[in-house]
């Protein structure tokens, strides 16, 4: 899980974030005002469509069996596709990437939350083919960037313990000043 500490106040400045150590598959991050923008993204948007990709921060035109295709290559289990309409239409920010050639989305992230002080990323993806050219940092920036510009202060989000590396580049970090996440988990009682 990855979590930004609470600030009371409205931000007027912008953000960026410091690092910590990372226990037991939380990663978390906090972030500290700093007078230089934080839209600088490692691939511009002009950069993405000379390489022949679109982002889209809405669902309109996501083709929601491709997604899918997705989610299943980089492990995730199949999805009922009327389930992930729900999810997506109750998600308070998106992006994701097309390419232009296949028309098929090759990169996606999305952050559920209040709207005002808390967030969650959830399905952080890049299909395989399209993995080690900037796409997935490309999504968590301007993810990351959206919600800082709401104002909201408290980011988690839950990754597998193989791919931590990837966040903390992106200033995330693990149970910063001994914060940790916890997961309902029913067990099942065993019959006699």
């Amino acid at each position: 899980m990855l979590l930004f500490n609470n600030i009371s106040i409205p931000l007027r400045t912008p953000l960026i974030l410091k690092t910590s150590q990372r226990r037991n598959g939380v990663v978390l991050a906090q972030q500290t005002n700093v007078p230089t923008t934080f839209t600088n993204f490692t691939i511009s948007d002009k950069a993405l469509i000379s390489r022949g990709f679109n982002l889209h921060r809405t669902i309109d035109n996501l083709n929601l069996d491709h997604l899918n295709s997705v989610f299943v290559a980089v492990g995730f289990p199949r999805r009922d596709t009327d389930k992930i309409r729900v999810a997506l239409e109750n998600t308070d920010a998106l992006l994701w990437i097309e390419h232009e050639k296949t028309k098929r989305p090759v990169a996606f992230a999305r952050a559920t939350g209040d709207g005002v002080f808390n967030a969650i990323i959830w399905d952080v993806v890049v299909d395989p083919s399209f993995q080690g050219i900037g796409l997935g940092k490309a999504v968590m920036e301007r993810l990351v960037t959206v919600l800082l510009e709401k104002g909201i202060t408290n980011i988690a989000l839950y990754s597998e313990p193989r791919v931590l590396g990837f966040y903390r580049p992106l200033g995330f970090v693990a149970d910063p000043d001994g914060i940790r996440g916890m997961v309902y988990s029913r067990k099942q009682k065993k019959q006699r």
